[in-house]
Parts: C-alpha cells; structure tokens; sequence
C-alpha cells in the first residue's frame, strides 16, 4: 500500500465523541535555495491543528498509551535545526539532471528504491516481562548511511526514530494487552449468555408445566424453576478450571467493590460453606454479607453461584436478616432432618432471572464501548503515524514514509481484527437476545446518541443574563432606597420574602458554579460523565445548566423587584402581599382595583412558589430534561436512605453538595414551620424560632448531611473493606460535633463554651484541610517530581494548585464568624450570614474541579475507561 492508501485508510476513525475531519490544507512552501537544496519554510499551521484534534479525540483514560505526537513533533524540529542549509560558501555544486532525472524508475532501476536505502526497520521477538508487558514482536529502526543525513542531522534522524519506535511498540502491547482482556470479557458473557438462556428456558418450562406450585411458590404470576444447593459431597458438572479461572479473574475486582446478595430463598448449610466459594473458610464469616453469594446452584447442568448485587433498600435488609439468621436457620435445618439426600431445594423465579439478564446486559454494553475505544485507539495511533512520518519526509526530503507506513501496517495493532470481530459479535447477540432482533432499538443502547447543542441554547443564555443583571441592578436600587437589608429594615421582609430570594440565590448560585465545573472538566478532558456514569440522554452540558440558572433566577429577581417596587411606592403590604403568587398566576389580586382582600398573604404566596418549582421538579412529561430531573431526584433519594443504598460516585459527591448547603437546608425547615404551624394566619413571624422544639429542629436539620454523608462512608467500608472510609467517616463526626458545640455556645455565650468551640473547630479544620489536599485533591505528595503536589497535573501551571489550597485554606475558616460576630457597615446580619454562606459554596464549586481531576488521573493510571459491571453467575471450581 502506498502513502496515499495509508493515508485513506486511516482516516476511517470511529471515535467516542463527534469529530471533525483531520483533512486539513497544506500550509507549508517549499522553495529552492541558491544551491540547489529543497526547503520547507514550516509545518506548523497544520501540524498544530492535527495535534489539537487528535488530543480532543483520544480516549482520555488512555492518553499515556497514545503515540505522543507532540514529543515526535519536537524531535522533527530537532532534526530541522540539525538540517539548516549551511553558509553560501560552503554550498556544494547543484547536481544537475541526474539529481531528480535518474530517480525515473525507467532509467536508474535502482531510483524507485533509493527510499529503501534510508531506513530498514528491524523486528525482533521480546518475551513477557515482569511488569506484565505483552510477549511479541517489538521494531527497531536503523538509519542507513546511504540517506544522506551527516553529522547532527544523522543522530537527530536517530533519535526521532528511535522514539517512533518506542511508540510504535508502546502502542502494539497496550492494543494487545487490552484486546486480550476484552475477548475474555467476552468469552465468560457468552457464558454468562448461554446460563441465562437455560434458566429461562427452565421458568418457562416451569409456567407451562404449572410448576409454581411443586416449587413452592404461592404467586402463580412469578413461577420458579426448582434446583438444588450443592453441597460439599456433590461433584460438580459442565465446568473446567480453566473457566473459573477465567471468571474470577475478570469478576473478581468487581465483586470486591460490589456488595452482593444472593437471591436465594433457604440459606446456605454449613457444607457448603467449605465448598460453593472460593475464599478459605476462615474469611467467609468476615466477607460473607460483603459478598453475600457463596451458595452453588446446579440447574440445567452447571454448577455456578448467583450474585446480585446490594443496591436497593430491599436486598440490604434481606441481606441482614439471611445474615442474622443463617446460622439459626442452618442448625434448625440441621435437626429437622432432610432426608440425608445431601442437597436442599432451591427456587430461582423470574424475578432473579430478570436481574440477572439486566446485569449481563449492562455487561455488553459496557464491553461494546470499551471494543469502540480500542477502535478508536487502532484508527488514530494509525493516523498520527501517518501524519508525523509526512512532516518528516517533508522537512528531510527523504523518503521514509512508505516504508515505516508498511512496517506499522503489518503490526499487530493494525494487523489483528479480533476485536472487530467480536464488536459485530457483541452486536449480534445484544440483537438476538435482549432486542427481538429490532437492530434499531438495539443501537440505542449500544451507541446512543449524544445531545445535540443548539445554537438557540446559547442565544437564550445570554437574553436570561442580560434580564438577570438589569433585574438584580433595578433590585439592588430599590432595596437601597428602601433601605432593606440594614438594622433598620423591614422585618416582615426580612422574615417573609428574604429567605426566600437567598435560598434560590444559593441555590442557583451552586448550580451555576456547577456548570463551570462542566466547562472546565471538558476543556481539559477530565471525562466526568464516565465518572458519574451519566447516560448520555441523563448528562446536562454545561450550556444546559447555564441555561436553568438564567432562567430561573431571571424569574426570581423578577418576581423579587416587582414585589419590591410596589413597597417603595408606597403600597400597603396587603396591596402587595399576592404579588409573587400573582406572576407566578396563583393569585392576581389587587386590592386598589378591585377592592377584594387577597386570600393568600405574602409568605404563603412564597410557599405556593416554591411549590411550583417542586412541580416542575417531578413534572412527569417530558419537558424541561425530564430525565436529568429524575436522575437528581433518585440521587437524592439514594442520599436520604443512605445506607441501605450502595453508594457510588455521583452519591457522595452530591451528598458533599449539601454540606454546603446546610444555609438552604435550614430555610427549608423554616418554610416548613412556618406554613405548617399556620404562622401566616397570626403573622407570628418569629414563632418558628422562639419555640424551643422547632429551633432544635433546625439545628438538627444542620446535622443531617453531615449524618448522610458519615453512614455513606460507613456504608462504602462495608462493601469493600477499605479502613480509608472510617478515617473519612471521622472527619464528618468531627464536622458534627464542631456543629454541635457552635448550637451550645448560641444558647449559652460563656468564655467555657468558646473555647471549646475554638478547639472543637480547630481540629475538625485541620481535618478537613487534610483531607482536602491529600486525599480527595491528591496534592501535598513529599516525593512526587512535582514539590508538594503530584506526579501528574493536568493544569500546566503549577502555581494554580498552591493559589487553590490557600484560597480553600481561608474559606474554611468561615466558622470565625461564629467567634467574632462580624458586621459589615450596617447590613443586616442575616445578609452577613448569607455572604459567608456563599463563599461556602463557592469554595465547593472550586473544590469540586480538584476532586474530580484526582479521580480522573487515578481512573487514567488503570486505564479503566469503561465501567466493570459484576456477573451474576459464577461459576465455581470442583474441590
């Protein structure tokens, strides 16, 4: 194959994201110096616009196992300074006619192949390392004297090489090393495959013999198929060493990571305890609600273990009470007699055949993105290759490309279609067995399509922003005419209407700070949809959110200086009290005009407000990205029932939100109060905080994400063991009782009190400042080749990370108000509180972007690109 037809070949890219064609113009000029030599002036206009396309299309996760273009880029350079056309002095004679004529195949046979006397490329066989490199071919190449290259240019030309070598064979183990992984992968899910067909063979066969009843079932609706438990004195059938091999080693990190139940309806004897799992005895009774799965069932044939994970309220608690009672169940079953037969009756209904299918499909999926990322991977290496030996040819006039191109065809990475093959198989069979055959509806799992962004998104932003800040200026000036927000203010406002314009601007303030998270995290390819494991149809670009914030808080200020304007102009409060439910067309009701009393008074018209945000919250139709105000809500509630719901990402990550929002939390309560305890009626404003129950009730809400977030730690150390969790799990009891002593020091201001909440304080500060930088940013590394940060940064300026720790530093220590009660001028206190409430969380918005980057670059250092979903049936070895 020729350049050219590497050159098409390469350009064929299937990539995670949209990308934009690689086929740019040539920019460079060639001239001709006076003595005779061939220059190019400069490469680099298309050379920086391929760079910057193949590094916004690489997989992120795997960037080091990418060819390094730019480094290749700055060995070229290297070899075009080496070869600058010397002084006019020194400049050899031109060759006249033969210097291009006797490169004519038809007159110098020899001419077509002088490129051939430039390079010759070596393979050598290179056996598996220690360090789990790939066994397999590895490529040297040798710069021959018949190229022309002298002096310097000759060892710059070397050392280009030999670092296209290095890449090469980089690239050839990770492709291997990956592609054997994902044909294992695939191997055990057509296992996986071929054991849920029979199981649903066997329920269906169960419905159709009406054996619901024989498998001791009462719902005829959900039949069972009956199996047996095997016990320790059974031998296993249908299975090789080999295969369990294959499946734990694949399984296994999941599975630790993994809290998983089995489904079964009778607990496991003690025999089996010895054989159906795969950990010594004396580990079972510490893993065993962990893991939860060790119970071998024999069905169709096949000896395997069920393992549903723990991720609903439901299975934990049937996983407590199977832990609880196992051994009481065991004994009594022990004394019961069983007839000796050696192996107990076991039902799995079509429930657990369900769960069991959702899972492997979820496994497919996951397999078919990671084949499309190792697709990609072959497409663009192939391409960079095809790019970096043009420059070069370009800038030395000598002609590699062809034969390198060859040689990098001809590798395994290239070479080898394994991969695609099992990509089409993958497809297949997620067509035949979880689509009906409808390859369309199939697609939509396996490649969904990404949300298109549209041009109007952004034109609406910037129409919301600019009636946004017109609103908050016009408000800001009524206010100050007013003279709201001073000791000397209105303080039905500031009991009514304040708390709600400040818990909204909290709240909108955070959401717009997480919208710049997004920006940031895309420009600099940290994948937190991967992290989060966002579906696409669920993910909110951060035009999106940009987008919400405007809007609403558009509305708000809107609402907020209508009802404003029509104090200031000298409206008695009744006149204005329906004003906010008014726009919102709950009430228009104006007592000058009509002479009729409104029926709603100005807080409970802030009620109904927040009521219709709530409504538009659950809406069910699909309007305003019903799918992403869903998926919040499941987190939210996976947060408030924590820990009875396994905990991943997006979880403790939110629950983190809320410790920031602890401000927001207590308004909520105060609405809640309020309108409950119909305060509105007596216009008893400051009920809800006199009354001793309700203000303890406050202060009890302020602990509430702190709790959540403690019993998610406490959670995430059960399922996997890791003692990180419980130290993490300190910092939020720490954070609590600093709380705690604040609460104490309110309702009793002695010099006692004080100084414990200084010491209390102090040290929950110093905890969290640990936290922060070591573990959750990753910095603060003594031995890291970066001081006092990491090995690996994503932002090139090193100074930003130590900007950030300091400025994390200072707004840690917003709980000083507590101690020195600051005013600023004459402004309310309660509008002091809401600054620092807002640095709060502005500081979670910054700390935000650090976590995320920390966990980026540990998914990269694994290379874990695509999520490892757990197998529901294992299958065990014979003892």
């Amino acid at each position: 194959m020729d350049a050219a037809g590497a050159h098409s070949h390469g350009a064929h890219i299937s990539a995670p994201y949209p990308m934009a064609s690689f086929e740019t113009p040539t920019a460079h000029r060639c001239h001709h110096h006076s003595c005779g030599e061939l220059h190019c002036c400069t490469l680099r206009p298309p050379m920086v616009k391929f760079s910057k396309q193949f590094e916004g299309q690489l997989v992120p996760e795997w960037k080091e196992a990418f060819v390094d273009y730019c480094l290749l880029k700055k060995d070229i350079k290297r070899v075009q300074a080496a070869e600058a056309a010397p002084p006019a002095a020194q400049c050899q004679p031109p060759v006249a006619a033969s210097h291009w004529v006797m490169r004519l195949p038809f007159l110098n046979p020899h001419g077509h192949h002088k490129e051939h006397g430039a390079i010759q490329v070596h393979r050598k066989l290179a056996s598996g390392g220690n360090d789990g490199a790939v066994a397999g071919e590895v490529y040297e190449t040798e710069v021959l004297d018949a190229a022309g290259f002298d002096g310097v240019e000759a060892e710059a030309a070397r050392a280009f090489f030999q670092r296209l070598d290095e890449q090469l064979n980089k690239v050839n183990r990770f492709y291997e090393r990956k592609e054997g992984e994902f044909l294992e992968r695939g191997e055990c899910l057509r296992r996986q495959l071929q054991i849920l067909i029979e199981l649903k063979a066997a329920v269906v066969e169960a419905r159709r013999r009406g054996g619901s009843t024989a498998a001791g079932s009462t719902d005829p609706e959900d039949p069972s198929v009956s199996c047996s438990i095997l016990h320790g004195d059974q031998s296993l059938r249908g299975i090789t060493e080999q295969e369990h091999v294959s499946q734990e080693k694949l399984a296994g990190d999941a599975a630790a990571k993994n809290t998983d139940e089995g489904e079964d309806h009778v607990p496991i004897s003690e025999g089996l305890g010895d054989s159906g799992r795969t950990e010594k005895p004396r580990d079972e009774a510490a893993n065993k609600l962990r893991t939860f799965s060790g119970r071998a069932v024999t069905c169709q044939g096949r000896s395997v273990r069920i393992n549903i994970p723990v991720t609903t309220p439901s299975r934990t608690v049937f996983a407590i009470r199977e832990l609880l009672f196992d051994d009481m169940l065991s004994q009594s079953r022990k004394t019961g007699g069983n007839g000796g037969d050696g192996g107990e009756k076991l039902s799995i209904n079509k429930k657990k055949v369900h769960q069991a299918e959702k899972m492997i499909r979820g496994a497919l999926v996951e397999l078919y993105k990671g084949l499309g990322y190792l697709k990609t991977y072959r497409s663009l290496n192939m391409l960079a290759f095809v790019k970096i030996l043009k420059k070069f040819d370009k800038v030395t006039a000598k002609e590699v490309q062809t034969i390198y191109l060859k040689v990098a065809e001809s590798s395994y990475f290239n070479s080898s279609d394994k991969a695609i093959r099992l990509m089409d198989d993958v497809e297949e069979l997620f067509v035949r067995h979880f689509t009906s055959g409808d390859k369309r509806k199939a697609m939509k799992y396996l490649k969904p399509n990404q949300k298109e962004e549209s041009h109007a998104t952004t034109f609406f932003i910037g129409l919301f922003t600019g009636g946004f800040v017109a609103l908050f200026i016009g408000y800001c000036i009524m206010a100050h005419i007013a003279g709201m927000y001073t000791h000397q203010s209105n303080k039905v406002y500031m009991s009514t209407s304040y708390p709600v314009l400040s818990m909204f601007s909290l709240f909108f303030l955070h959401l717009f700070l997480y919208g710049c998270n997004i920006f940031m995290w895309r420009k600099t390819r940290i994948n937190y949809a991967f992290i989060f494991e966002f579906a696409p149809t669920k993910e909110l670009k951060y035009r999106d959110v940009f987008l919400i914030c405007t809007t609403s808080m558009t509305i708000v200020v809107g609402v907020m200086f209508a009802h404003l304007t029509l104090i200031v102009k000298g409206y008695s409060s009744s006149t204005v009290q329906a004003i906010p439910g008014c726009l919102l067309l709950v009430c228009y009701i104006q007592r000058y005009k009509c002479n009729v009393q409104c029926c709603y008074t100005q807080y409970e018209a802030d009620v109904l407000f927040i009521q219709v945000f709530l409504l538009v919250l659950v809406c069910p139709f699909k309007i305003l990205y019903r799918s992403s105000r869903y998926h919040f809500l499941s987190v939210i509630r996976n947060i408030i029932l924590t820990p009875f719901y396994k905990v991943v990402m997006v979880d403790f990550f939110m629950a983190d939100q809320l410790c920031s929002q602890v401000p927001v939390l207590r308004t909520l309560e105060y609405l809640a109060c309020y309108y409950i305890t119909s305060s509105y009626k007596t216009q008893d404003y400051g009920y809800c905080t006199r009354v001793k129950h309700f203000r303890d009730l406050a202060y009890a809400v302020s602990f509430l994400p702190y709790y959540w977030r403690a019993m998610q730690c406490a959670r995430r150390w059960f399922d996997e063991g890791d003692i990180n969790h419980i130290v993490n799990l300190g910092k939020y009891v720490s954070a609590m009782l600093a709380a705690g002593t604040k609460v104490a020091y309110e309702n009793d201001n002695s010099a006692g009190w004080l100084s414990l909440v200084v010491i209390v304080s102090s040290i929950a500060t110093i905890y969290q400042l640990y936290w922060d930088f070591v573990k959750d940013w990753g910095l603060l590394q003594f031995n890291s080749k970066n001081p006092w940060l990491r090995n690996d940064l994503i932002l090139k300026q090193k100074y930003i990370y130590f900007i950030s720790m300091g400025l994390n530093l200072l707004l840690r220590l917003a709980w000083l108000q507590t101690v020195i009660h600051p005013n600023i001028g004459s402004l309310d206190s309660r509008v002091t509180l809401f600054f620092l409430a807002a640095l709060e969380v502005i500081r979670r918005g910054h700390w935000n972007f650090y976590r995320l980057e920390n966990e980026h670059l540990n998914n990269a250092g694994k290379f874990r690109a695509v999520k490892v979903v757990p197998l529901p049936f294992h299958e065990v070895e014979e003892h």
